[in-house]
C-alpha cells in the first residue's frame, strides 16, 4: 500500500470587507470568487494559491 499524501490545499472561511458576509472558498480557486451578496471580489487565482482580498476568519481542515 502507498501512503496518501497530505493535501496542501484547504477551504478558508472569509468575511467580505464591504457587507460583512461570511463565505467559504477553496484555497486554490481557479476562478475569481465574488461575494454572494454585494459581488465584491474576494479571491483571485494566481496559478497556485488564491490571492485572498478579504479577512480570513478560519482555515477549515
Amino acid at each position: 500500500m502507498r501512503p496518501i499524501k497530505d493535501s496542501s490545499s484547504r477551504f478558508i472561511k472569509i468575511r467580505c470587507p464591504k457587507c460583512k458576509n461570511e463565505q467559504v472558498v477553496y484555497g486554490k480557486a481557479s476562478t475569481t470568487v465574488h461575494c454572494l451578496i454585494c459581488q465584491k471580489t474576494l479571491a483571485e487565482p494566481t496559478g497556485g494559491k488564491s490571492r485572498i482580498k478579504a479577512r480570513v476568519l478560519e482555515v477549515l481542515v
